[in-house]
């Protein structure tokens, strides 16, 4: 395939994967809020895609420093390569989508970068020590969403004991501070992945000499990141909003809080984390802080199960997809 067309094909697979991730992760930024009637879904939606729009431009660019070189050998690869693994994520991002399941994207990028890396050129195109640290931020964020909403429910329950009902109003309300966060959280951390991924395109081209960031690539992921958000996952909503517990006020201010603290934090620090992941955990968190047995946890396990599944099967559907580009 010609050079040109190989690179117009995989800028615009990165701002599919930009659009998808909008459009899969806003389910879980705006489903507590919805669930516990803060917002209309439109309203929620509509918020959302401008935190989305704004987080990119925010936080600086180290988690797209850490994405585009940090797990794969930029010199070992080629932009087949790169069309492959994105293809691979987002594949399985919109199988995920179709059955409802709340899958990682982050998980699925990093799945679909090693798969088609490792078939391009072999394991040492790899960088094992970047993708340890890659899939530890993946591994422990989990546990720290679900901590924060766990910790923060416990205190909001002990702090509010006396408080009569009237209260779920100020909850309410503040959950349109906590989905902005959430929003730009989310846009800084996963609107990066795909802008480290066009700055590659471009560097693997030989249209740039090394690679860096323009602001034309920011805004235009950060543009297609807020249209996918805006459209949102109705499927994934009723699931994080729905099936994993009742969500009240309450569930969703402090579940809200606490996962943008840590999305935020790790977009700060350049750790490629799972938003999705951290949302889910801090609900569940949120809603075991009340009682146990108020998680559904058969609909965690299925969840866990999609995130254990993500890496693997987006890295073989990356590898064969590769194969295919080089057939051709």
């Amino acid at each position: 395939m010609e050079a040109s067309i190989l690179l117009l094909v995989a800028l615009g697979m990165a701002l599919a994967f930009a659009f998808l991730n909008g459009f899969h992760d806003s389910a879980s930024i705006v489903a507590a809020a919805i669930a516990s009637r803060a917002m209309t879904p439109r309203q929620a939606l509509l918020w959302t895609a401008l935190g989305e729009f704004a987080g990119p431009f925010v936080l600086g660019v180290a988690v797209a420093q850490v994405v585009a070189t940090g797990l794969v050998r930029p010199a070992a690869i080629s932009l087949s390569a790169l069309v492959a693994a994105l293809g691979g994520a987002v594949l399985w991002g919109i199988w995920t989508w179709w059955w409802g399941l709340p899958s990682s994207s982050s998980h699925a990028l990093v799945g679909g970068l090693v798969g088609a890396a490792l078939a391009a050129a072999g394991p040492q195109a790899v960088q094992w020590q970047g993708l340890g640290w890659v899939l530890l931020a993946l591994l422990i964020s989990p546990p720290l969403g679900f901590a924060a909403g766990f910790g923060l429910a416990r205190l909001v329950f002990f702090l509010a004991q006396s408080a009569s009902p009237s209260i779920n109003r100020w909850f309410r309300a503040g959950q349109w501070g906590t989905t902005l966060g959430l929003a730009l959280g989310h846009g800084a951390n996963d609107g990066q992945k795909s802008v480290g991924l066009m700055a590659l395109a471009l560097l693997l081209a030989g249209r740039q000499d090394s690679w860096r960031v323009s602001s034309l690539m920011v805004a235009s992921v950060a543009a297609t990141i807020a249209l996918g958000a805006s459209i949102g996952g109705w499927r994934l909503i009723r699931t994080v909003g729905g099936r994993i517990l009742r969500v009240r006020p309450v569930h969703g201010f402090v579940s809200q809080l606490g996962s943008a603290a840590v999305i935020m934090a790790a977009a700060w620090v350049g750790a490629p984390i799972s938003t999705t992941q951290v949302i889910n955990s801090a609900i569940m968190g949120a809603g075991a802080a009340e009682r146990w047995s108020k998680v559904r946890w058969r609909v965690a396990r299925d969840m866990a199960l999609a995130w254990i599944l993500t890496i693997p099967i987006s890295a073989a559907l990356a590898a064969l997809l590769y194969i295919l580009l080089s057939a051709v």
